[in-house]
């Protein structure tokens, strides 16, 4: 190893789909991994992720008796704090290379893809449809191996 000054490793990036925003703002775990490993990881989220999770988690909030205005101030929290939200026009210009790896599978998914794509990063999800399209993806039950190893 050369001398001089320490090598100091980039943060760890990940890509988080929209089912992981809502486990954040109806659970504790993902919320506890954002927090734990913000100094030494990078979360991004497309755009429309936020926005579905913006439309779901009022209706599940409701259905599991929680204020759905508590969800807002959660996603409000997260992706001010913790989640950088990655702007359609970032990712758009990977549209086609993303649909062509999700196609088979659920083509709404392709901004995910995308912006996996454009930041050369894994996607932490809990949808399948992402398994087999060329890009490491990470489930919450493993996700803390990605993360410490940073």
């Amino acid at each position: 190893m050369a001398q001089g000054r320490p090598q100091v490793s980039k943060p760890r990036r990940i890509v988080l789909d929209a089912n992981i925003l809502i486990r954040a703002v109806l659970g504790t775990q993902v919320r506890s991994l954002l927090n734990r490993y913000e100094d030494t990881a990078e979360f991004f989220t497309p755009d429309i992720c936020l926005a579905d999770a913006y439309r779901h988690s009022a209706s599940i909030s409701a259905r599991q008796k929680v204020d759905p205005a508590l969800g807002e101030t959660v996603l409000n929290r997260i992706t001010g704090d913790l989640i950088q939200v990655v702007d359609h026009t970032l990712y758009e210009e990977f549209e086609d290379r993303a649909r062509a790896r999700i196609s088979s599978r659920d083509p709404d998914d392709w901004p995910i893809v995308a912006t996996a794509l454009l930041l050369d990063a894994p996607i932490w999800t809990e949808d399948q449809d992402f398994f087999g399209c060329g890009i490491p993806t990470w489930t919450s039950n493993k996700i803390e191996l990605y993360l410490r190893d940073a």
